[in-house]
């Protein structure tokens, strides 16, 4: 980092203190856009070298004392896509946005209509019709500005789902569909990447991560070829927000435990739960 750019970053900033008393050095996320803009930087990168320089954007000051600045440094420098952006999708997409994932990538062909407002967070009276990946990566833009966005509206197909993903280092399931799901999974295998999933249905949720080298949704929906039906649950069930937003939280904390080398407990294993009784289960895939 350049040392000039360093020292407008040390004169931009302050003392501050955290609600326990303790004491820190800030940046404001107005100060780190007008840095950005004025050196030709992306906002991302001039966070990062005030993180290593041990000053805390203050956007980020609440994710301390649970995440370090070190782990910081990470999100901003971690890639993910995000593949489907209804309930699920724009919420843990807005979630990695605000703990501060550096770069997203925003998958979906669809545009929003009036039944997506009891749950998609993105959804409102005035935006029906428009595309959900154009409005998420605004959305993104206007939560946090040095997050770079690629809003991508297609679907993604055998033909293109590689390319959709190139880059990533954890792709994220928020499809509604089985045979969606085996190729966002095939996908994300031949490019050496986790990817997170999780699903919804009326009270009920389901979550599990899957390894490269794991056999993933054969254990949960057997061969794609004998799946009897390609509906989701969602589909016989509804969708309640609260459940929505529920495993989209799980789901995006799984994604942020991944990119930070955390162990998984839900590798080779899937998590349901199911707001009706509140009971969460974690079963073995076998």
């Amino acid at each position: 980092m350049d040392g000039k750019v360093l020292d407008s970053i040390r004169r931009a900033s302050r003392e501050k203190s955290h609600p326990d008393g303790t004491r820190y050095r800030t940046i404001s996320a107005q100060a780190i856009a007008s840095l950005a803009k004025r050196q030709h930087m992306p906002g991302r990168e001039m966070e990062i070298a005030a993180l290593k320089d041990r000053i805390i954007p203050e956007r980020y000051a609440r994710n301390l004392h649970s995440l370090t600045p070190a782990d910081q440094v990470k999100l901003l420098e971690a890639h993910v896509a995000v593949v489907g952006l209804g309930g699920l999708g724009g919420t843990v997409a807005e979630a990695l946005a605000r703990i501060g994932v550096g770069t997203l990538t925003l998958i979906d062909g669809d545009g929003f209509d009036e039944s997506n407002l009891n749950r998609q967070i993105l959804s409102t009276e005035q935006n029906l019709s428009t595309s959900k990946a154009e409005t998420a990566a605004r959305r993104i833009g206007a939560v946090n500005s040095s997050v770079s966005v690629s809003a991508q509206a297609q679907k993604m197909k055998n033909d293109n789902a590689f390319m959709l993903l190139q880059g990533a280092k954890v792709a994220v399931d928020c499809l509604d569909t089985i045979s969606a799901r085996f190729l966002l999974e095939s996908a994300s295998k031949r490019l050496g990447i986790p990817l997170v999933s999780a699903a919804v249905g009326g009270h009920a949720g389901q979550l599990t991560t899957i390894f490269p080298d794991d056999k993933g949704f054969e254990r949960i929906y057997g061969s794609q070829e004998s799946a009897a039906i390609d509906t989701g649950a969602e589909a016989r069930l509804g969708n309640l927000s609260f459940t929505v937003f529920t495993v989209a939280s799980l789901e995006a904390a799984e994604v942020v435990k991944v990119l930070l080398d955390a162990p998984s407990n839900l590798r080779n294993r899937l998590l349901i739960i199911d707001l009706q009784d509140y009971t969460f289960e974690r079963i073995q895939l076998k």
